[in-house]
């Protein structure tokens, strides 16, 4: 999954470029900003990433240019504006998603991952080396692939959604609730332990953490937990 960045604060470009990449994502950036929209639809993208205070042109104006050569190409406004007025103006120009910086990296993963799948370019999520293929219920890693089942499914894919972000057991249980006819804390804890096992057993046995007390989450390997 590629992502176009266009950001011209050089340090949260690099910051930006990291993260993403440590999350299995490939990224490309333009050479300047002059024709920034042609630069990124050249590049084939599957999201752009697009900051609105750009110095050779306004990233309205370029998120209109991207809409207008690709509809179904989406994008994402990140910028340190936070008047409604903005929001709407970049919604109204067909913008997918519109985040404040700073944004926590969770968060930002999170819309990434949505926008994506609306865009149907999301049907597996991606945390390092572990890629969730969400329509066929396959979990793979440097050690191999495994298929899980509908409830591993569920808990492994709300955990990917957001990398980095503690999940909280009750949330969990929620989440499990919805295809199960009966959950309580065992359902939770048995079907946690099944889910480590596979990941150890294809060369993931670190992606999968617990935060006693709080619940669990996901991260790719050498991230720090919040």
């Amino acid at each position: 999954m590629k992502i176009f960045l266009i950001e011209d604060d050089a340090a949260l470009a690099a910051e930006l470029e990291a993260l993403l990449r440590r999350y299995g994502y490939e990224t490309a950036r333009p050479c300047g900003f002059e024709d920034a929209a042609g630069q990124a639809l050249a590049a084939a993208p599957d999201l752009v990433l697009l900051d609105v205070n750009l110095p050779c042109a306004d990233g309205f104006a370029v998120c209109r240019q991207l809409r207008a050569a690709a509809p179904d190409l989406p994008v994402i406004l990140l910028t340190s504006r936070t008047s409604d007025f903005d929001e709407l103006l970049g919604l109204e120009l067909g913008a997918e998603d519109f985040i404040t910086k700073p944004c926590h990296p969770g968060v930002l993963l999170a819309r990434l991952q949505k926008a994506l799948r609306r865009a149907g370019g999301g049907a597996a999520l991606r945390v390092g080396p572990a890629v969730l293929d969400l329509a066929r219920a396959r979990l793979s890693g440097p050690g191999g692939a495994v298929e899980l089942t509908r409830n591993e499914l569920c808990l492994l894919r709300l955990l990917m959604e957001s990398p980095g972000r503690i999940i909280p057991r009750e949330t969990m249980m929620e989440e499990l609730w919805q295809s199960e006819s009966f959950v309580d804390e065992n359902t939770l804890n048995v079907n946690m332990v099944r889910l480590r096992k596979k990941l150890a057993g294809i060369g993931l046995p670190d992606l999968l953490r617990t935060r006693r007390g709080l619940g669990y989450l996901v991260e790719a390997p050498g991230e720090a937990a919040p």
